[in-house]
């Protein structure tokens, strides 16, 4: 095969074919939900075969409303389908990540387990294995999506918390930062509110001074809104400070 015919078909897949207009069954009539409560889905395929193959499980349930390609920026759920992640599949993820009314799933082939940390880049909500994607599951993975859940394949579900460990344990830590809203200071200084201690008994516990723990305690009260103590006792139970 020529270097021209290699670019050719990867422009030809860089365009990821969608759904003919003509063909769906029925037009939708209102913006981001189908008619009859229906999941409304744009589907994107890297060639022919796998489009039709995609669209085939799709449009033979009720629960599904194919739309046009006219039409797919409004869809619920836009589903990726591609043999595995590279270059064409990233740029047409992160184009979609700027749609926020539109939540992205990928059905994909191969996953590496580099793809991972690309998937979390391109805001990808649910992933799902081709030779997995039966009826039933890619139902369920388009119901979770509009519902705004997430589906993961077990074993990518244990890499991501050991990704989310990871980068807490290596990057956050050493900054005395956490993936909430809090700085390790400030969560600590919560917890001790929240377990009764009083500002004296904070700023002994924590060796800073009680200035310092009015500071900081006014600060995360005033940015997260906790009006009193117990507010801040129901915050440190919602975010598993205690």
């Amino acid at each position: 095969m020529t270097t021209a015919d290699t670019k050719s078909r990867a422009t030809e897949r860089g365009q990821y074919r969608r759904p003919d207009a003509g063909r769906r069954a029925a037009a939708r009539t209102t913006p981001g939900a189908g008619s009859g409560g229906r999941v409304t889905v744009a589907v994107y395929a890297e060639d022919l075969i796998l489009q039709t193959g995609m669209v085939h499980q799709l449009r033979m349930r009720p629960e599904i409303e194919l739309i046009s390609e006219a039409e797919a920026d409004k869809a619920q759920v836009s589903l990726v389908v591609v043999d595995m992640v590279d270059d064409a599949t990233v740029q047409l993820l992160h184009r979609l990540q700027r749609n926020t009314s539109t939540r992205t799933g990928l059905v994909v082939g191969f996953f590496e387990s580099g793809a991972l940390q690309t998937m979390i880049e391109c805001g990808v909500a649910a992933v799902l294995r081709r030779g997995e994607a039966d009826q039933d599951r890619l139902i369920h993975l388009v119901k979770a999506m509009a519902n705004g859940e997430g589906v993961l394949p077990g074993d990518l579900l244990g890499k991501l918390l050991d990704h989310v460990s990871s980068l807490q344990r290596t990057v956050l830590d050493p900054r005395g930062l956490t993936l909430s809203t809090l700085t390790a200071r400030e969560a600590e200084m919560i917890r001790l509110v929240s377990e009764g201690f009083d500002t004296s008994e904070i700023a002994q516990k924590t060796s800073y001074s009680e200035r310092t723990v009015k500071n900081v305690l006014h600060e995360v009260a005033t940015r997260l809104e906790l009006r009193n103590r117990a507010h801040a006792v129901g915050y440190a139970m919602r975010h598993g400070l205690i």
